[in-house]
């Protein structure tokens, strides 16, 4: 029991300062990104109908750090302003699996090709369901169509609000360094958690010897990641234990382009918004592409080029590992009990708006807390 704790926790702060550097930067960057893309932005770019708007929807979601759930707000709000259910669509099924700080991440525990791959395979997957979803809606849409927002309910966080007061340096500052850690804190801490169990607990290689490669592998991470509720950075650890454990690449893969963009919550939020067959249209491509890029990403990392596409550029010191480590436990220690006294305050939204405030400047007011909650730890 002892020698398992201690490799648990060896385990844990191994992952834990590999990918706190990245993090804290992935958490700048998405501040920056929050008082840089306003909702007028992304409404201007992505309304109207046809194939382009549904490219550049797929686009705009990749940086964003929205999660599968607070992706649902702004997909109503971009339906209200004239965007088609193909753009609306492509949106939400991009922005949940990328976001900048989830692929800074992916950088540094699974190597820059793994996190080329799934921002390639978030934007095709986006593109392609908003062209299957605009090909196959028989109904035709009307021009002043409008979508139908429940009213709020007891909804107080910055989803329902104004933006919060102060210059934008502040306001990104606060978003980094308060809003996302809220956001992602919990979830990333029992990632980490996961991660570290599985690598202590299953042996190097299990998986690979027991299932190989090939569908089976992929078919198994699918059924662990289409219920589970994760977030994607949190996703990425987990990613990384199993494939220590003998997953393939294409396998891990699935799980974190099925993980963080599945869940009974999103598909049903998906239905109620953008109607039944955008929801099956939805849930559809993300198994099916994720299915086709795992089986694509095995076969272009089979032997050495597996490690290889694990491995980064370059290592950072040691030292700079760990104090980064030591700030970002800094940050989400607060963080998670923020989060802790405030989860049954009602539908309360979290301040970080569920990663929404990237398309939130100032937050819409038909951006709501809906009876699935807008506040869903940056899934």
């Amino acid at each position: 029991m002892t020698l398992f704790i201690r490799e648990f926790l060896s385990e844990f702060w191994a992952v834990l300062t590999d990918m706190s550097p990245y993090l804290i930067l992935g958490f700048v960057m998405a501040g920056i990104l929050s008082v840089l893309i306003s909702q007028k932005t992304v409404e201007k770019h992505i309304g109207g109908r046809g194939a382009w708007p549904v490219v550049k929807a797929s686009l705009f979601g990749i940086p964003l750090p929205l999660c599968s759930c607070g992706v649902i707000p702004v997909g109503m709000s971009l339906r209200r302003q004239g965007a088609g259910r193909g753009a609306a669509t492509s949106f939400i099924i991009s922005t949940p699996e990328t976001g900048v700080d989830s692929l800074l991440v992916t950088y540094s525990l699974l190597g820059p090709l793994f996190a080329i791959i799934k921002a390639v395979t978030a934007f095709v997957l986006g593109v392609v369901g908003g062209i299957l979803v605009n090909l196959w809606d028989g109904r035709e849409e009307r021009a002043n169509e409008r979508i139908e927002v429940p009213a709020p309910v007891n909804c107080t966080g910055a989803c329902c609000t104004a933006a919060a007061p102060g210059s934008r340096p502040a306001r990104a500052a606060r978003y980094a360094f308060v809003d996302l850690p809220r956001d992602i804190g919990s979830y990333l801490f029992w990632g980490l958690i996961a991660a570290a169990a599985i690598t202590a607990i299953i042996p190097e290689n299990y998986f690979e010897a027991a299932l190989g490669r090939g569908i089976a592998p992929m078919l198994l991470m699918m059924a662990v990641g289409v219920p589970m509720y994760v977030c994607a950075t949190a996703s990425v650890p987990i990613a990384a234990a199993f494939m220590a454990a003998g997953v393939s690449p294409g396998a891990a893969l699935v799980f974190l382009m099925t993980g963080p963009a599945t869940n009974a919550a999103a598909i049903s939020s998906v239905w109620s918004v953008l109607g039944r067959r955008a929801a099956l249209i939805y849930l559809g491509v993300i198994t099916a592409g994720s299915l086709a890029s795992g089986l694509l990403l095995d076969a272009l990392t089979t032997g050495v080029a597996a490690r290889v596409a694990q491995t980064a550029v370059f290592e950072l010191p040691a030292w700079f590992n760990n104090a980064s480590a030591a700030v970002l436990i800094a940050m989400l220690v607060p963080a998670m009990i923020y989060r802790h006294q405030n989860r049954n305050a009602g539908a309360q939204c979290t301040d970080s708006a569920s990663h929404g405030a990237p398309a939130m400047e100032p937050a819409p007011a038909h951006a709501v807390c809906s009876s699935h909650g807008c506040s869903c730890g940056g899934k």
